[in-house]
């Protein structure tokens, strides 16, 4: 052990700035408190005198609106203080919503829809848990949407899902996954299967719209929808599908005023579009870095974040796994059933032989019965991992959250691999 003075980089922040830092460096841990004042991290208040640790791959931004002085224990890759933050324009984001909240409580109807878009890497998915956490600090219970299955932060990447938000997220770890509602994709882009991601988008908005109903709290507080950054071409219509899918009242767009005014053309009178900068703390992710956060959240599924989780580890026999893919090849029309479209191939469930092709791949534990359920619009109990296939013995080893025997259920085949390093 080295005896080298652990850094130690101390900040007095004034009103309305941020400090931000990065660690990138592989195994090194770097701790945040709070001295004195007041600041957030992404809209969850920071306790005065506790330690968050965050460790490679974390980009923080602290936030104060009275000031406030933070120290930093370890070493960072970047930190500086902005003064210049778009804060104030999210906060008003926030105010408007809680205004239609609080309407929604009076007259006993539903409160804002917002969705939030705009291309990779503008702060997306930082803005919807700024928001959510404002919401919550307000006793409010919003439901948070993820449609982007690239990062997938509801459960896994390849999949879309809902969670109802109770609690402000865990500065280091995010929000608690307390039974969130997800549908497997199996792809981390919906350019691989449009129509299947199209109806999996209206499901989810029938589902979503059906738990306003049941849930008074959560029809008042209304839902944040998170979505992908492929805006052009064919992107932009599976974002107006969306809009139109969840009813929204309010766009946010972020950072981009060609799909601003596109949307501003297309979409009808009552919704309200509104143009937002990105955060100057927003870090392009190279197409690496992108790979890696998408194995980090695989990692965590079955192994946890600072909490470890242990797997299990076991054998499934071929015989009684019954695997699908969903979609089969896309056939030329002469060759179609009378009467079937296209898309119909793209949505259908197709049975899968199990072989050394599985190999890696994660399979969702669906929560349908059997195959004559509908299984494609079924939502999904968990994930396995296949880590082994003896094709001698017909049988495949899998990584699986919960001891055997694996449900008597279907398991679906997705895209995603995971390499279990542990």
């Amino acid at each position: 052990m080295t005896d080298e003075k652990v850094q130690t980089q101390e900040f007095k922040l004034d009103p309305d700035c941020e400090l931000r830092f990065e660690v990138e460096t592989k195994n090194e841990k770097v701790t945040l408190e709070l001295k004195s004042g007041l600041a957030e991290v992404f809209g969850t208040e920071l306790v005065k005198g506790k330690k968050y640790e965050f460790t490679a791959g974390a980009k923080v931004a602290v936030f104060t609106w009275q000031g406030c002085t933070v120290e930093l224990v370890g070493k960072t890759d970047v930190s500086y203080v902005a003064k210049e933050t778009p804060m104030g324009l999210y906060l008003n984001c926030h105010a408007a919503m809680e205004k239609l909240r609080e309407s929604a409580e009076k007259n006993d109807n539903r409160g804002p829809i917002t969705m939030l878009v705009g291309p990779c890497d503008v702060g997306k998915s930082t803005l919807c848990r700024l928001l959510l956490n404002y919401a919550v600090r307000m006793g409010r219970r919003p439901i948070f949407v993820d449609l982007d299955v690239g990062q997938g932060q509801i459960a896994i990447p390849g999949t879309v899902g809902a969670l109802l938000v109770e609690r402000p997220s865990n500065i280091v770890e995010g929000f608690s996954q307390q039974a969130p509602l997800v549908f497997h994709f199996g792809h981390k882009s919906p350019q691989a299967n449009v129509a299947l991601y199209n109806l999996l988008v209206t499901r989810l908005a029938e589902v979503c719209s059906d738990r306003l109903q049941a849930n008074k709290k959560a029809r008042i507080s209304g839902i944040v929808i998170n979505t992908c950054g492929w805006v052009k071409g064919a992107g932009y219509k599976l974002l107006t599908h969306a809009a139109q899918a969840f009813e929204v009242d309010a766009i946010l767009v972020l950072d981009q005023e060609r799909l601003y005014n596109e949307l501003v053309r297309d979409m009808p009178d009552f919704v309200k579009v509104v143009f937002l900068p990105k955060s100057g703390g927003v870090v392009e992710r190279s197409q690496a870095q992108r790979t890696e956060v998408r194995d980090q959240g695989v990692r965590e599924y079955f192994y946890g974040s600072r909490t470890p989780l242990y797997p299990h580890s076991f054998e499934v026999k071929w015989s009684e796994a019954r695997l699908y893919k969903i979609g089969a090849p896309v056939l030329p029309a002469s060759c179609m059933p009378l009467g079937m479209k296209a898309e119909d191939n793209l949505t259908k469930l197709v049975a899968v032989t199990p072989g050394p092709n599985l190999l890696h791949h994660l399979l969702s534990v669906s929560f349908a019965d059997s195959p004559e359920d509908d299984v494609v619009q079924t939502n999904v109990a968990g994930f396995v991992c296949v880590t082994n296939v003896d094709v001698e013995r017909q049988t495949f080893t899998v990584l699986s959250p919960q001891p055997r025997p694996l449900p008597n259920t279907v398991l679906l085949l997705s895209d995603i691999q995971f390499m279990d390093s542990h």
